[in-house]
């Protein structure tokens, strides 16, 4: 049953690819097909617009999106990253000031201690891979973490959609784009759309940096958990299952990929076939991801803590943008 939904996902990719090429054929410039995918799964969502029977096939969106990051490892090149050593440094600044900022602007308006770290650490570290590692470790209640969860989704699904005009309005380059959004955008997925949907650069550059950005996780969820006081057996037995799970082990298939493209296993047309259907499986995977995107679900749990996530995006946007600019980056 699992096909139908990915068929689903397929369709609505082929429709989007093919508006963009209207919009191209009028003669401006095109809205990339990944844009136009996410707004239709999210207004078809959001909307009543999809039969309630297809939700469940429709959250099936990972396996293609994941499939497709790891095909377009086959086109990374290491020159593309050759900042990656200063871009660390933005990671850093970036989730140090992020996380106290919105933890401490979350106890101010008064949201629970534990949702204040949820909604912290998920949108400065990886968006909801880190809070399924983090609620175990300190015992969130579950409507804590499905609210945090459904916080960082809408937070990211704006990111989204804003951020790639941003960077054309600022005059950014592939470069700088790329490691904005790779610093800025909470879920995996979603930054790696956000940088695509720039350019193939800086996909690639958001692509590494954001896996850069990954491998905080484990470490500021130790460290969040640490500060909650978890009790020693439990927080050990549950760490080691968050972790497994939540751990992004499509990773090392892209890095294999990558690896193999460079060692000439894969002839040019081999990487241009396999860029190709990377790119329409993302695609598929952005309409899942707007599929996903409940605005009406966030309207029910109450409206604070979604203003303070994103005040909270804004924050990361902000002071990843200003460390750019101070190392150098135009």
């Amino acid at each position: 049953m699992v096909l139908i939904g990915w068929f689903i996902m397929a369709v609505i990719a082929i429709i989007s690819r093919w508006l963009s090429s209207l919009i191209s054929i009028g003669g401006t410039n095109p809205i990339e097909p990944m844009m136009i995918g996410i707004i239709i799964g999210a207004a078809a969502r959001n909307f009543g617009l999809t039969p309630k029977a297809w939700e469940p096939f429709l959250k099936k969106f990972e396996t293609p999106l994941l499939w497709g990051i790891i095909l377009l490892g086959s086109g990374f090149s290491i020159a593309t990253v050759k900042e990656l050593p200063l871009s660390l440094v933005v990671i850093l600044v970036t989730m140090i000031v992020g996380y106290f900022a919105i933890y401490l602007l979350a106890r101010r308006v008064g949201i629970p201690d534990k949702l204040s770290a949820l909604l912290a650490v998920g949108t400065t570290v990886c968006g909801g891979s880190a809070i399924a590692i983090t609620s175990p470790m300190i015992k969130a209640k579950e409507e804590e973490t499905c609210y945090a969860v459904s916080v960082i989704v809408v937070s990211a699904f704006i990111l989204m959609i804003t951020m790639p005009f941003l960077g054309t309005l600022l005059g950014m380059n592939e470069t700088v784009f790329g490691i904005w959004a790779g610093t800025s955008v909470h879920n995996t997925p979603q930054t790696i759309g956000t940088g695509y949907i720039f350019g193939e650069q800086s996909g690639q550059i958001a692509t590494m940096v954001k896996f850069t950005r990954n491998m905080f996780m484990i470490v500021v969820a130790i460290l969040v958990s640490i500060s909650f006081r978890a009790k020693e057996a439990t927080q050990q037995h549950l760490e080691k299952k968050a972790i497994l799970k939540a751990f992004p082990w499509f990773l090392f298939g892209y890095l294999g990929m990558a690896f193999f493209a460079a060692s000439g296993f894969f002839t040019p047309d081999g990487i241009a076939f396999f860029g190709k259907v990377g790119k329409f499986l993302i695609l598929m995977g952005m309409v899942g991801i707007g599929f996903g995107t409940d605005f009406i679900h966030i309207k029910k749990l109450g409206f604070k803590p979604l203003v303070i996530g994103i005040i909270g995006t804004v924050i990361v946007c902000i002071t990843s943008f200003i460390t750019l600019s101070a190392l150098g980056f135009r």
